[in-house]
């Protein structure tokens, strides 16, 4: 199939995005408003305009909805914070289902704060995220693994968003990988897509897509060296997709050798924030229309290559695909 068709298709598809669901906000501060608070005499950060945007599966809801996917759904677990209530905001926004988010009393939305300075535009201050270090309740775990259960039916892909960097407080527990594994055992014909970044090891029978840090990582915690098809042994995957940046994507299938896809050669990136994620919505949406690995992950660079010549986590349209595959790979 061509680009074109493979794009024609996505109006048919219909998607969850599970997991880490959160919320991106983007604050400009004045550096010139800087001064010293006249309690501690501790300088300010005089931020000026906020902007909120969906963040981790939110971002990858966010490109599916820019892809042109004909229902997206997320299900997570939020806060019943002020956080949650701009993340259900923005979620709306693009049209994204919320009716499968859980909110949870005394759970902080999963939140990045990122500060940009006026003047230049860059995020040059420390960022301020609001975290989670104690696992995940157990209702609210087990409403999220049975959610995911009972939803898997009605969804063509199913994406799971790993995104959290402790050793707790995400939502995707032990339970959840469970379900999601029998999801992939009982539907084969839906595409199941994990994106993990400290924990791809631990999923069985996915499509899995570490990046290239991720998946040399999850293989030196299990065999001690780098060994990517071992690891996709290992998962019992039927595709492991190792993402290598601007220079492309590494496949391994059950087919003994692996195969390389190139991507659009991209020198000076305005913002990567988000690529992975980008990656993961074109490439899945691909899959379940192809089941060409080559084809899937050809889209998902090009989404990649839109995105990350944008401000933030940014999408790519149909139309700025099209655009992008006339160019030539690396």
């Amino acid at each position: 199939m061509t680009v074109a068709e493979i794009l024609q298709q996505f109006p048919s598809r219909r998607a969850l995005v599970a997991g880490d669901i959160c919320l991106d906000r983007w604050c400009t501060y004045d550096p010139d408003e800087a001064e010293p608070s006249r309690e501690t005499g501790i300088p300010r950060t005089a931020v000026i305009a906020t902007e909120t945007t969906p963040g981790a599966g939110g971002t990858v809801a966010n490109n599916l909805a820019a892809l042109g996917c004909g229902e997206i759904a997320v299900l997570g677990v939020i806060g019943n914070d002020g956080n949650g209530y701009e993340l259900r905001q923005a979620l709306k926004a693009r049209g994204i289902r919320l009716d499968l988010l859980i909110e949870a009393d005394g759970w902080s939305t999963f939140t990045y704060t990122k500060l940009l300075n006026r003047e230049t535009g860059n995020e040059d201050l420390p960022r301020i995220d609001f975290i989670n270090t104690r696992p995940l309740p157990d209702l609210p775990e087990r409403r999220v693994a049975a959610e995911l259960l009972d939803a898997a039916p009605d969804f063509d892909v199913i994406l799971v968003s790993d995104q959290a960097e402790t050793n707790a407080g995400g939502v995707v527990t032990a339970a959840v990988r469970d379900a999601v594994s029998q999801i992939a055992l009982q539907y084969p014909e839906k595409v199941v897509w994990v994106d993990s970044r400290l924990r791809p090891e631990h999923f069985r029978y996915t499509v899995v897509k570490p990046n290239e840090d991720e998946a040399a990582a999850a293989c030196r915690r299990v065999f001690g060296e780098v060994d990517y098809a071992r690891l996709r042994a290992h998962t019992q995957s039927p595709l492991l997709i190792v993402t290598h940046g601007k220079r492309g994507a590494l496949l391994h299938t059950t087919a003994a050798d692996p195969q390389w896809i190139d991507s659009i050669a991209i020198d000076n990136p305005i913002d990567i924030c988000g690529a992975g994620d980008s990656f993961s919505a074109g490439a899945s949406l691909a899959y379940s229309v192809t089941r060409d690995p080559a084809a899937s992950a050809n889209i998902g660079n090009l989404v990649a290559s839109i995105t990350i010549m944008k401000k933030g986590t940014g999408t790519a349209t149909p139309a700025e695909v099209l655009i992008a595959s006339a160019h030539p790979t690396s």
